[in-house]
C-alpha cells in the first residue's frame, strides 16, 4: 500500500505541473563573499594553506543559500568541486580537501545566491582564491644522530629524503634518527655529514558522502625543501649516559621540564654497558614505573646515539655473519628484524614492527560505554594515511599509517614515563643439547619432536642421533614441542636420542637488563600531554549572522542568530577532529548531531557549522592521533567555549485573538497565505492556490505552475536520521527518481528529511519533506517543471516552515 500511495501522490503532482518560474532578476545578489581560516573578520586574503571557510553579507528575507566552489568562473558542471544547496546562515565550512592550485589571477572561485520567498537572487560576484602549501619545514638545532625541523601547522606528518642513503622515510613527529648512517659503520666518513630534504604531508580525508564533486585529485604532500646538511661529531666512548628527550622542546626529566606534545626523540652518549662491554647497537625501552618492569614501548635496534620512532618499521638487520660483513659497506634498507632477545632470554619485538592501528572514523562512546570507536582497517598503499571503510556517519580514510608509535597522555610532572637505553650485541649463539621427544620420528618426516625447544631458533643447525643414523638438519620453524626442518629426515629417530645445536642462526641479544641499568641510575623521565585545539584565545573563533541581521564574528557580537560557524587551530599530532556541543558547561552533556544521531561530529577540517538552535551553548574540540593504539587515539579536549544563539524576533502584522477556523487567511511579508487545520496536522499555502482532492493524499492544493500534496507514511522508527534519509533516497530512486539530494532540516514543526529530485522521466522537479511525527511520518511534496526548480524550492521551504503536526 505504501508504494501505491506514493505513486498516487506523484501522479497527482504530474497533473499539477505547468510552466517554469524563473529567478527574480530584480532581487539583489549577496555581497561581501570572502574566505577565512578562523574568523570572518580577519584580514582579507586570497591564498590559503588549507581549505578555508566562507562568509558573506546576509540577504534580508533569505530562506537559505546555495553555495558553490568551482575551477571555472563560468561554474560549468564539470568544474564544480563542491556545492551546498541548503546553507541556513551566511557561512560555509566545506568538508573537503582542496588541491594545491594557483592561477592568474586565481584558480578557484566561490559564489553564493539566496533563495527568498520571491525566488532566487542572482549569483554573487565570484570570489577568486588559490590553494598554496605552507613553506617546507626548516632545520632546528640538532643533536648527534638526530635530524630536527620546525613543525608545520596542520601537517599530518613528514617525508624525509635521505639523499646519500637513497631512501625516503616517514615521520609523524618533528625528528628522525640517522640510523642508516650509524648502524654497522660509526666512522666519520659515514656519519660526519648527512644531506637531507623534507616536505610536509596532509591528509586527504573525506566526510562520508562529501567528496570533491568532479573528482579532481588533491595530493597529500607539499613541496620539497632545499638540501639541508647536518653534521655529527665522532662517536663518544665510555659508559652509556642518557642526555634527554627532545621534540619541539627539550626535557632532561626534571619536574621543571616541559611535557612533550608529540612523541619525542631520545638522546644518549657512550658505547659501553654496565660491565664495560663495548657495543655498537642500542635499544630504547620505555616504562610506566621507575623499576623499569612495565614496558610500554620497545624501540627498533639502531646504531645511532639517538632514537626517534618510525611508523614505517625498523631496519632490515643482517641475519647471517656474511650479511653482517656486507652491511658494514652499505646503507641498510627497511624490513623485518631477525630474532631478537632480552638479556634474560625472552623474545623481543619492536613497537615499530607492530601492525597498523585502526583509525577512529566515527564518534567514539564515553569511556567504559563499550561503544565501538573504529572501523576495520584494510591497508591498500604506503602513503601516510590509513585505509578503512567508513561508517555511514563518519569519515573515509585511505592509505597506510604504519605502526602505533605514540604514547598515551600523562599528568606531568606528577606522573610520566621512564626510559633507558641498553646495549645490543649480534652473533651466533653457542651449542645447546636436548633429546628426541615422545613418539620419535621416521624416515621422510619434516617434523621432529623434542623434549625441550627452549633456545632453538629458525636457522639453527642441529645434529640428530649418533653413529650410523646420525644426521644434521636446519631448523625452519620452532613450536613448543617440536621443530620443523628444511629437508626430510634420512633416518628414523627414537625417543631419547641426543639432539645438539652445532651452529645457531645469527641473532641479536640485549647485553644488559633494563631493570639492572635503571637500578644503577641509567634512567630518565619525560611527560607526554597531547595538545588541545584552540577554540578561544581571549575571543571566540566563531562567525555567523548576528541577532541584528549582520555578518559578524564573536569579536563584535555576543550572540548569533541561526547556526554559527566555529573554527579552531590545528593541534600538533591531530589528523581528524571531534566537535561536541552542550547546553551546560558542567556537566558537559553532548547533544546528538541531528545528521547522524551521534553525540558530536567528526571532521578532518578545522571548522564546522554548529547545528544548534536558540539558547546558550558550550562547545569543545579534540583531535585524534592515528599513531596511538586502536581505541585510544583521543587527544585532549579544548576548554569549553560559550556561544549564545538568539531566538528570532517577529513582528505581528495582523491577526486575531479568536481561535483559528479550519481555513483562515494570514497576511505575511512574503504575501498572503491560507492556513489549513486538518486535524492531525496544519499548514499554510499561498492564498492564490486552489485546494483539490487527490487519491492517497490527506491534502492537496495547486496553482497554475505548482502543486503540493501531503500523505501519511511509515514512521522513522529506531533508525538514525542519516539511515532514514538514506532509506528515503533509495525508495525515491526505486520509484524512478533521479538526481536525488538529501539533507536533515530542523523546521519549526519538527525535524524532517529534505529531498530534491527529478521525477516522471525528468518532466517534474520534486521538493519533498518527510516530517518525523513519532508513530507516523508526514510527507510533503511540492512539484513543478525542472526549469522552475529554484522557485519551487522557495515555495516548498515556506510551506514546510508552516507545517505542524499534533
Amino acid at each position: 500500500m505504501r508504494n501505491r500511495r506514493l505513486l498516487l501522490v506523484l501522479a497527482a503532482l504530474v497533473a499539477l505541473a505547468a510552466t517554469a518560474a524563473n529567478a527574480h532578476a530584480d532581487l539583489a545578489a549577496p555581497t561581501g563573499l570572502h574566505g577565512f581560516l578562523l574568523r570572518a573578520d580577519e584580514p582579507a586574503r586570497t591564498s590559503f594553506p588549507r581549505t578555508p571557510s566562507f562568509a558573506w553579507n546576509p540577504v534580508p528575507g533569505a530562506i537559505h543559500y546555495e553555495f558553490q566552489l568551482s575551477l571555472s568562473t563560468a561554474f560549468r558542471d564539470n568544474s564544480v568541486v563542491y556545492a551546498d544547496l541548503d546553507a541556513l546562515t551566511p557561512v560555509e565550512a566545506p568538508p573537503i580537501t582542496l588541491p594545491w592550485i594557483t592561477g592568474t589571477p586565481h584558480a578557484l572561485y566561490a559564489r553564493v545566491r539566496a533563495i527568498t520567498p520571491d525566488g532566487a537572487t542572482p549569483w554573487s560576484a565570484n570570489f577568486g582564491f588559490d590553494m598554496a602549501p605552507a613553506n617546507p619545514p626548516t632545520p632546528l638545532a640538532g643533536y648527534p644522530g638526530l635530524l630536527r625541523w620546525t613543525p608545520v601547522e596542520g601537517a599530518s606528518g613528514y617525508q624525509v629524503w635521505l639523499i646519500d642513503a637513497h631512501k625516503v622515510e616517514y615521520s609523524n613527529t618533528n625528528s628522525l634518527d640517522e640510523r642508516e648512517f650509524y648502524t654497522f659503520h660509526q666512522t666519520t666518513s659515514w656519519i660526519g655529514q648527512v644531506r637531507w630534504r623534507i616536505r610536509a604531508l596532509r591528509d586527504d580525508l573525506t566526510s562520508s558522502g562529501a567528496g570533491r564533486l568532479n573528482g579532481i585529485p588533491a595530493v597529500e604532500y607539499g613541496p620539497w625543501s632545499s638540501i639541508y646538511t647536518s653534521t655529527n661529531p665522532a662517536m663518544t666512548s665510555g659508559a652509556i649516559k642518557l642526555v634527554g628527550t627532545v621534540s619541539d622542546v627539550f626535557s632532561n626529566g626534571s619536574p621543571a621540564s616541559p611535557a612533550h606534545r608529540i612523541m619525542p626523540g631520545f638522546l644518549w652518549t657512550g658505547s659501553q654497558t654496565l660491565s664495560g662491554t663495548p657495543v655498537e647497537l642500542y635499544r630504547v625501552y620505555i616504562f610506566t614505573d621507575k623499576q623499569c618492569l612495565n614496558t610500554v614501548y620497545t624501540s627498533a635496534i639502531i646504531g645511532s646515539p639517538a632514537y626517534a620512532p618510525r611508523p614505517g618499521g625498523p631496519l632490515a638487520l643482517p641475519a647471517t655473519a656474511t650479511a653482517e660483513a656486507t652491511a658494514r659497506s652499505q646503507y641498510l634498507t627497511d624490513g623485518p628484524e631477525p630474532s631478537t632477545y632480552t638479556y634474560d632470554g625472552d623474545t623481543v619485538k619492536s613497537t615499530e614492527s607492530a601492525g597498523a592501528a585502526t583509525p577512529t572514523t566515527s564518534v567514539p562512546g564515553e569511556p567504559g560505554s563499550g561503544t565501538t570507536t573504529t572501523t576495520p582497517s584494510t591497508p591498500s598503499s604506503t602513503s601516510s594515511s590509513s585505509t578503512t571503510t567508513s561508517s555511514s556517519t563518519g569519515l573515509t580514510v585511505t592509505g597506510e599509517i604504519g605502526a602505533p608509535t605514540d604514547l598515551w597522555d600523562t599528568n606531568w610532572p606528577s606522573s610520566g614515563y621512564y626510559w633507558t637505553v641498553v646495549g645490543v650485541v649480534a652473533g651466533s649463539p653457542g651449542a645447546i643439547s636436548t633429546s628426541v621427544g615422545p613418539g620419535g620420528s621416521k624416515t621422510g618426516d619434516l617434523t621432529l619432536p623434542l623434549t625441550s625447544t627452549t633456545g632453538f631458533d629458525p636457522g639453527d643447525v642441529i645434529q640428530i642421533g649418533t653413529g650410523s643414523t646420525s644426521e644434521s638438519a636446519t631448523i625452519t620453524v620452532v613450536s613448543t614441542s617440536s621443530v620443523t626442518v628444511a629437508v626430510a629426515l634420512k633416518f628414523g629417530h627414537s625417543f631419547g636420542e641426543t639432539v645438539t645445536r652445532t651452529s645457531g642462526g645469527f641473532q641479536y641479544e640485549d647485553a644488559e637488563l633494563p631493570q639492572d641499568v635503571c637500578a644503577a641510575g641509567r634512567v630518565m623521565r619525560f611527560g607526554k600531554e597531547s595538545e588541545p585545539s584552540l577554540v578561544a584565545s581571549g575571543q571566540l573563533f566563531a562567525s555567523g549572522l548576528s541577532s541584528d541581521g549582520r555578518l559578524a564574528s564573536a569579536l563584535r557580537t555576543t550572540s548569533f542568530y541561526g547556526q554559527p560557524l566555529v573554527s579552531w587551530t590545528p593541534a600538533l599530532g591531530a589528523e581528524v577532529y571531534e566537535v561536541q556541543w552542550s547546553k551546560t558547561q558542567y556537566p558537559f552533556n553532548a547533544e546528538l548531531d541531528p545528521a547522524n544521531g551521534q553525540p558530536g561530529k567528526m571532521t578532518f577540517s578545522n571548522s564546522i557549522v554548529l547545528p544548534v538552535g536558540p539558547g546558550t551553548w558550550w562547545y569543545r574540540v579534540r583531535g585524534f592521533d592515528y599513531s596511538l593504539p586502536t581505541g585510544a587515539q583521543q587527544m585532549s579536549w579544548s576548554d569549553p567555549a560559550k556561544l549564545v544563539v538568539a531566538a528570532p524576533k517577529f513582528k505581528i502584522v495582523g491577526g486575531s485573538t479568536a481561535a483559528p477556523s479550519a481555513k483562515s487567511k494570514v497576511k505575511a511579508s512574503a504575501g498572503a497565505t491560507t492556513k489549513y487545520n486538518l486535524g492531525t496536522f496544519s499548514l499554510s499555502v499561498p492564498s492564490s492556490w486552489t485546494q483539490t482532492s487527490t487519491a492517497g493524499s490527506l491534502f492537496a492544493a495547486k496553482s497554475a505552475t505548482t502543486g503540493a500534496a501531503v500523505a501519511k507514511e511509515s514512521a522513522r522508527g529506531s533508525r538514525t536520521l542519516a539511515a532514514w534519509a538514506q532509506a528515503l533516497v533509495v525508495y525515491a530512486e526505486s520509484m524512478g527518481a533521479t538526481g536525488v539530494k538529501s539533507n536533515v532540516v530542523h523546521e519549526p514543526g519538527g525535524t524532517a528529511i529534505h529531498l530534491s529530485f527529478l521525477a516522471s522521466g525528468g518532466k517534474l522537479w520534486i521538493e519533498e519533506y518527510d516530517f518525523d511525527a513519532g508513530s507516523v511520518s508526514y510527507r510533503l511534496l511540492v512539484d513543478g517543471p525542472p526549469s522552475a526548480a529554484a522557485a519551487n524550492r522557495a515555495v516548498a521551504a515556506r510551506i514546510a516552515a508552516s507545517f505542524r503536526h499534533t
